[in-house]
């Protein structure tokens, strides 16, 4: 092993040579091949400066609902002209439809298909089931509450299910209830 001292003087010394060597590089005062490129760029002739290319005015496009146009926001419907066109079969409107104004509570971010019943609990005299969701947390829900991506509402829970309406849109557009159950996981 080297003598601490010696080996540290040598480093020293390689050190004091290499700073000096890059300080007497960057000493030489000879700046004439600089100069003569400064001065063959300042001596190029001047190009004029290319204008900006013209923009085209677009005439905007005014919406007229005088002119008869379907709504683009309202869902299509077939226009009925004559009797003729009518069908006897159509039933009548409802009034069945989801509630759009109404706050979605957590479980409705998930479909039913990954939902499992994991049990009940009561308290304060409330009876609550207890849903484990595809995000592996489970949730407390009572009667009224709403799940899943159909408006489901909750209307009975037993110690065995929970029975909910869900909201399903029918083959004529209009919404119809469809009861659905969902069991006791084991």
């Amino acid at each position: 092993m080297p003598n601490n001292t010696a080996f540290s003087t040598c480093i020293r010394f390689i050190l004091i040579v290499t700073v000096a060597t890059y300080l007497t590089a960057c000493g030489d005062e000879d700046f004439t091949d600089l100069q003569r490129y400064i001065d063959s760029i300042k001596n190029r002739p001047h190009e004029p400066v290319k204008p900006l290319p013209e923009f085209q005015t677009i005439e905007p496009f005014v919406f007229k609902a005088e002119e008869n146009l379907r709504d683009p926001f309202k869902p299509f419907e077939k226009a009925k002209t004559t009797d003729d066109d009518i069908d006897e079969s159509e039933e009548p409107d409802n009034g069945i439809r989801p509630d759009f104004g109404r706050a979605k509570e957590p479980l409705e971010a998930f479909s039913l298909s990954g939902m499992k019943m994991v049990g009940t609990i009561t308290m304060n005299s409330v009876f609550w089931a207890l849903i484990k969701s595809d995000n592996n947390i489970i949730y407390r829900v009572k009667v009224g509450n709403h799940m899943g991506k159909n408006d489901g509402k909750i209307t009975h829970i037993d110690k065995k299910k929970i029975e909910l309406v869900e909201i399903m849109p029918g083959k004529s557009g209009r919404f119809v209830e469809q009861p659905t159950t969902l069991t006791l996981m084991e």
